[in-house]
């Protein structure tokens, strides 16, 4: 994923099983209500629920009828003995929470899964005041450099985050197929999973399709298949056709002409072609959707709202845009004529080019938006929040020629704006959208998610240039918005302090009025929790003071990424004191739940 620099933005723009030793998977009674069904019911769930007014309805104020508490009584009146009790105050809805991809946990096979540990992770949560989880894309990465911000489709679920535990615990995988544990380590090591797990995998799905249909996890199966029909057919038949002897390694435009323009005799014929792996990659993704939603259920009942992220642009060679070209800039033959990017700056001389086909707004709205409405609906089925990455393409995006090589010559074009959130809105009803706003913000950008109520995000590492005016610093943050000491894309906490220089260490000291030098990460958290912000989010290698080494991602790099992982489990005196310390910090600046 080639995204934005931030680390240094301009001060007056917006920057940018317990491993398996678990012998059991914490989670709610298997029905088909609790445990995966498209069905699943949401109604005794503890998690913060947001108001129907807005966006992340809670971060909106609720004004009172003035004069209220007196009753209507006239000037000179007696009021009620109560009249001067104010109590404590009313809550104003404020959280904190982890930012930890569920690769990043702890677990028996090499890379987090969905399995045990995960759910050891929620009760973690739970223990230290912790009432949101924010995870990045759980789309299939692609399978160079393993970015979650680059997959084959935008509603396919990741399936090497299936747990081989529940597998083995629901009667699709035998405990003697199970392997032995990997060694812990820091490092997921995404290769060697894929070649143990994907034959597994394959077991299970086969041993699922074989069920009698009359079968309870069948019935499970078909329905989610009859109800996901409009992504999931071609997602599954175009994954099919990638990965088929004379296609594989090709872009979908290099097809041959009746396979590249969905004929539809070259589509029947594919289908009958690919019936059985069709078959196999359908049951995955009710295995990744029936785990995932088990998962999110025991989330909530544990008082965590889970956030999910959702990329603005899709890959070109993927399911989205080969199903759906007419909503693309593209030529007859399905290239892209211009291609995403962001503008050079003060410390990108060329810009970035991260290349992804650009959508045809006119088109879109022509057709009501559908296919952006079939995508949010789609992650309002996953998540119970979705934070949009570049949300400014929305308001004015940067459009770069296809045949450039660097983003430096380009040009700004008017994105949808407030007629895209109101076509959303009117199909979905409100929902609950964060705004990543990082970068370079113009005020259009600023008046659209004011405009649809969404929060914004502040970074803390990006605010201690010396200018008062920078967003980041804590005095201008808002209320409307997610603040992080930094994000997935940032270094940690205290491998950013290492490298600022002494004018900057200077100044975070006499801003903040105390600076643990040895332990930057907590005295920013510290931070963050006293901001006015509504949200705070930590990532989890800042929560266990982690140097450099524990960095996520380095935004215009592609090698090395995405691979950091907790190397031990959530049982440990360590992660209890972690708790602690987080709780009680979360209760003094009123983020613990009520």
């Amino acid at each position: 994923d080639a995204r934005d620099e931030r680390a240094m933005m301009p001060a007056t723009s917006s920057s940018k099983a317990e491993i398996r030793g678990a012998s059991r998977v914490p989670c709610v009674p298997r029905t088909r209500h609790a445990c995966g069904s498209r069905h699943v019911a949401r109604r005794g769930s503890r998690a913060t629920r947001v108001s129907p007014r807005a966006f992340l309805g809670f971060f909106r104020k609720h004004k009172g009828t003035a004069g209220s508490r007196t009753g209507g009584a006239k000037p000179g009146d007696e009021l009620s003995p109560a009249y001067g009790d104010v109590g404590a105050g009313k809550s104003k809805g404020r959280r904190a929470g982890i930012v930890l991809h569920p690769t990043s946990l702890p677990s028996a096979y090499g890379a987090g899964d969905l399995g045990p540990s995960a759910f050891a992770f929620v009760d973690w949560l739970h223990k230290a005041g912790m009432r949101a989880w924010q995870v990045l894309p759980l789309v299939p990465p692609e399978r160079m450099f393993w970015s979650p911000y680059a997959g084959q489709n935008a509603n396919t679920g990741n399936v090497l985050l299936i747990s081989l535990e529940i597998l083995e615990r629901d009667g699709l995988l035998q405990a003697s197929e199970i392997p032995l544990p990997v060694p812990s380590s820091n490092q997921a090591d995404f290769e060697a999973v894929a070649a143990s797990k994907e034959p597994l995998l394959s077991k299970a799905a086969a041993r699922l399709t074989a069920l009698d249909p009359s079968s309870e996890i069948r019935r499970e199966f078909d329905d989610f298949c009859s109800a996901n029909a409009d992504w999931l057919d071609s997602a599954a038949l175009f994954h099919c056709l990638s990965s088929s002897s004379g296609l594989q390694g090709l872009s979908w435009w290099e097809w041959p002409e009746e396979v590249r323009d969905r004929h539809p005799s070259a589509m029947r014929q594919a289908e009958r072609d690919h019936e059985s792996s069709v078959l196999e990659f359908k049951a995955l993704q009710f295995l990744f959707n029936r785990q995932w939603l088990c998962l999110r259920e025991y989330a909530n009942q544990r008082g965590v709202s889970i956030i999910g992220d959702m990329p603005i642009y899709v890959g070109g060679h993927s399911a989205d845009v080969w199903a759906n070209r007419e909503l693309f800039d593209l030529s007859g033959e399905g290239r892209s004529l211009s291609v995403s990017g962001v503008p050079p700056d003060a410390f990108s001389k060329t810009g970035q080019l991260w290349g992804n086909p650009l959508y045809d707004w006119k088109a879109m709205k022509k057709d009501g938006y559908s296919w952006w409405v079939r995508r949010l609906k789609r992650a309002f089925e996953l998540y119970d929040e979705t934070r949009i990455d570049h949300f400014r393409g929305f308001a004015g995006y940067w459009s770069v020629d296809a045949e450039e090589e660097t983003a430096m010559v380009g040009k700004w074009l008017a994105g949808p704006g407030a007629d895209l959130f109101n076509a959303l809105e009117a199909s979905l009803g409100r929902t609950k959208i964060m705004a990543e706003d990082l970068g370079v913000i113009t005020p259009d950008v600023v008046e659209l998610r004011e405009a649809i109520g969404a929060p914004g995000m502040v970074v803390l590492q990006f605010g201690f240039d010396g200018n008062p005016q920078n967003p980041h610093l804590p005095h201008n943050h808002y209320e409307n918005c997610f603040v992080y000491p930094g994000t997935h894309d940032n270094d940690t906490t205290n491998g950013w302090y290492e490298n600022v220089g002494e004018e900057e260490r200077e100044f975070i000291e006499r801003y903040l009025g105390y600076l643990d030098g040895g332990d930057v990460a907590w005295t920013f958290i510290k931070a963050a929790m006293s901001s006015v912000a509504r949200t705070a989010i930590f990532t989890m290698q800042d929560v266990l003071s982690l140097d450099n080494s524990g960095r996520m991602n380095l935004p215009g790099t592609a090698e090395g990424n995405w691979a950091w992982r907790m190397d031990h489990g959530f049982a440990t005196k360590e992660m209890d004191d972690v708790a602690e310390n987080l709780r009680g910090l979360s209760s003094m600046y009123g983020r613990a739940e009520a």
